[in-house]
């Protein structure tokens, strides 16, 4: 007995360790120091400490329903009644939001820029790719219309993590913004997991995910296929921008088509032709800036002609 006890022990310790190098890779994913991710903006134009530190906004901090705090700011334009909420991708902060603040202001919109959990100043200890942050972003939302009302015009513009973030959001049933804008999310955690094990350390994943699925349950409370925007995009009602780079080798472009032919109703897609992942709005500048205006501008026909 004794013999076969140490034979099964012998197996799963080395799996054990293979599931947790894994999970330690999603939930402690590396992320850019303040410092680095300040440089790379103002290096692309889109930062300058300066100016952000004088800009006029409003620190908020958000009690997450898990126990930590999110913090960010409130930025109001003047005179605007419409308000564009920003969720940043992994490994950076609302510091990469910046440039979209900009964007939306340029329009007229106030602007809400936090960050996510385990980046910036937020609290939160792992990083679960939108199955928790989705609720920290209710949590937002919740916030912004206890500020601003039940009638207020609310959308959600998310890239990468925040896309994912976004459209799992769209899918709850108590989801109350009125429009979407999703940049580069990928379809679905497992199909994106099994793409980047190939990629970065050449493996098929047909053993691995398995046990790294069982392990991320253990440790962080959730399965892979819980994080799906494909699985949960045919509940989405309201209209929806989705927006990819066509060379983007990080998550492939198909995602956001096969994200765009599953949502149901008002929907559009961007594909910008120039740029690797998350950089659609870097090297497609005008074109995105163009892409945004002409959904929002069919936004507020759609809600004129419902009389809303």
């Amino acid at each position: 007995m004794k013999k076969w006890i140490a034979i099964l022990f012998l197996i799963l310790c080395p799996l054990v360790a293979i599931g947790i190098f894994f999970t330690n890779k999603m939930m402690y994913i590396r992320k850019l120091t303040d410092d680095e991710l300040m440089k790379r903006e103002s290096d692309e134009g889109h930062y300058r400490h300066d100016e952000f530190q004088q800009l006029k906004k409003e620190k908020v901090c958000i009690p997450s329903a898990f126990g930590y705090d999110l913090h960010g700011y409130f930025v109001p334009y003047v005179h605007a009644t419409r308000t564009i909420v920003l969720c940043h991708g992994v490994t950076v902060s609302l510091i990469n939001s910046v440039k979209y603040m900009k964007l939306f202001q340029k329009l007229g919109w106030n602007v809400m820029l936090y960050d996510h959990r385990r980046h910036g100043m937020s609290g939160g200890k792992t990083t679960s790719y939108g199955y928790y942050e989705k609720e920290d972003l209710a949590q937002v939302m919740k916030w912004l219309r206890e500020r601003l009302g039940d009638n207020a015009i609310i959308g959600i513009h998310g890239e990468s993590m925040g896309a994912v973030t976004t459209l799992l959001y769209a899918a709850k049933p108590e989801a109350n913004a009125n429009f979407y804008i999703a940049d580069c999310p990928f379809a679905s955690f497992e199909d994106q997991l099994l793409y980047r094990l190939k990629t970065d350390f050449r493996l098929s994943g047909q053993w691995i995910l398995p046990l790294s699925d069982q392990v991320l349950k253990w440790r962080d409370g959730y399965s892979i296929r819980q994080v799906s925007p494909l699985d949960v995009i045919d509940q989405v009602k309201e209209p929806v921008l989705f927006i990819h780079s066509l060379h983007d080798d990080y998550i492939p472009c198909e995602q956001s088509q096969q994200l765009y032919d599953r949502k149901k109703g008002h929907k559009q897609l961007f594909i910008a032709p120039h740029g690797a992942h998350a950089m659609s709005f870097s090297e497609n500048k005008e074109a995105y800036e163009q892409e945004v205006q002409a959904f929002l501008q069919q936004f507020e026909s759609n809600k004129d002609k419902r009389g809303e």
